[in-house]
């Protein structure tokens, strides 16, 4: 692999280092290969913080040409590839290449593909509010940067992480800058090959229709009385359409008058109340999120369950954010961030106090989540909102508390935190029919969704006995 050269011979790092000596323009990008406009360049912000650049004619994972950048141990490296193409405005476009990277410990951060709309003076054009599009203010906008992400897995078997995404180019846009970039890393080397940017289709609509349980089962005592209390509702959902339903938490405890009443309704999942749910949902052929308590060993969760058509059990997730009645009741916390991948898209979960934090709710976007379900007592319906807004997550809330005690009502949010559907009173649903193609943009950011990961602080939560870490993880399936 060859380091880049300049017309004198001189290496890209230390073209820049001349630059901040005053012999050029600091920030100005060399052509690299092509003629002008033609071909990849590099370039760095400021020549003291310029990487490393190399080439080579092949290598990659289909043995094409490589695109190297490297931190060299540089203190501060930040700069990019990029290359312009021209476009058709109004099309969309699908972007794809394959990058490895080594010594990067926060690949989101310092590893950021984008790609850019410029019109053909190579500057900002608006932004196109079409169906799909929901903005964030009436304010008219621009075009913001695209930020493609990896794609699951999370540690690719070939060592190549795949980038893949279908964006739509604007009515004014002629061009699409493409940049390749490294940066915050001191001795991180990032390769990519295999990229390519051509008109496709637009993706098809991914419709979901979700609802939410508003029900509490007072009737009997027992544990094995409160399942069956939600079987009418899951049916009216079912009649409706619904492809997900969430009751709320712990389910089987609401209402049993128990001294002790976690450990008593104590139960092995699978067990008696995965079988009953499982049952309905082969039945009406959808999904269901269903708050219980689980008895593992000697040791007692609150878990929500996912229960689906395809199986009777499809996984677990076990509450980590633990109040203190369940401390005092001897309750244990989960240690996992699952996200499921099933035929109603990547879903995960959370329960009660674990939406009062936001580490749970990022863990599961982090991994992948498109949905959360949160079976939830009440909590501050504040938090809901901050929740699916501060992530970009649809986020379906199951409560107890009435819509009329000023406290967390049954509802469904959209990623900005707005709440698309409510039950107002118990016995019945909230539902919603949603589409995940729907892009959520804001103004002067564009899609955050893809861009808080290389915003958020580089912060792994690691619990003391490492049973986990908030690292993106490939959806169970």
């Amino acid at each position: 692999m060859n380091e880049v050269m300049n017309n004198d011979g001189g290496a890209v790092v230390r073209i820049a280092i001349a630059r901040v000596r005053g012999e050029a323009a600091a920030g100005d990008i060399e052509d690299v290969r092509g003629g002008e406009g033609g071909g990849w360049r590099c370039g760095a912000p400021r020549g003291e913080i310029a990487p490393r650049f190399f080439d080579s004619p092949g290598g990659g994972p289909s043995n094409g040409a490589i695109w190297r950048i490297a931190g060299a141990g540089r203190p501060g490296v930040n700069g990019s590839w990029s290359r312009t193409l021209p476009v058709e405005g109004g099309r969309w476009y699908r972007w794809q290449a394959r990058f490895t990277a080594q010594g990067v410990p926060h690949l989101d951060r310092s590893v950021g593909p984008r790609i850019m709309w410029p019109d053909e003076r190579g500057s900002p054009v608006p932004l196109d509010l079409h169906p799909r599009v929901r903005m964030l203010t009436h304010r008219a906008a621009q075009a913001e940067p695209e930020s493609p992400g990896p794609a699951p897995p999370a540690s690719p078997a070939d060592g190549w992480w795949q980038v893949d995404g279908r964006y739509p180019a604007p009515s004014n846009a002629r061009r699409a800058t493409i940049q390749l970039q490294l940066g915050w890393t001191h001795h991180g080397d990032v390769r990519w090959s295999d990229i390519s940017l051509a008109p496709c289709e637009p993706p098809p609509p991914r419709p979901v229709r979700i609802a939410a349980v508003h029900r509490r089962p007072r009737a009997g005592c027992a544990p094995a009385e409160k399942p069956p209390q939600f079987a009418p509702l899951i049916e009216d959902a079912a009649r409706r359409g619904a492809h997900r339903v969430v009751p709320p938490e712990t389910l089987t405890d609401d209402g049993t008058g128990r001294s002790i009443a976690v450990a008593d309704c104590a139960e092995p999942v699978p067990g008696p109340s995965t079988d009953h749910f499982g049952a309905l949902a082969i039945r009406y052929n959808l999904d269901i999120v269903a708050g219980l308590v689980e008895h593992d060993g000697p040791l007692v969760f609150n878990v929500a369950v996912l229960v689906g058509p395809d199986r009777t059990l499809i996984g677990k997730y076990r509450k980590l954010m633990l109040p203190r009645t369940e401390v005092e009741a001897g309750v244990e916390p989960g240690g996992d961030y699952p996200v499921f991948e099933t035929r109603f898209r990547r879903l995960g979960i959370m329960v009660c106090d674990d939406g009062v934090f936001s580490e749970v709710a990022r863990a599961l976007a982090l991994n992948g989540a498109e949905i959360i379900a949160w079976p939830v007592w009440g909590c501050d319906p504040v938090l809901t909102a901050a929740r699916a807004g501060e992530h970009r997550v649809w986020l379906i809330r199951s409560a107890y508390t009435p819509a009329d005690w000023g406290w967390m009502p049954t509802a469904i949010h959209d990623p900005t935190g707005r709440m698309v559907a409510q039950a107002k009173a118990r016995g019945t649903l909230a539902f919603a029919e949603i589409d995940l193609e729907w892009r959520f943009l804001v103004y002067s950011l564009g899609d955050f969704r893809a861009e808080w990961p290389r915003h958020r602080p580089p912060v792994n939560l690691e619990w003391p006995d490492e049973r986990t870490a908030m690292q993106p993880k490939e959806p169970t399936r």
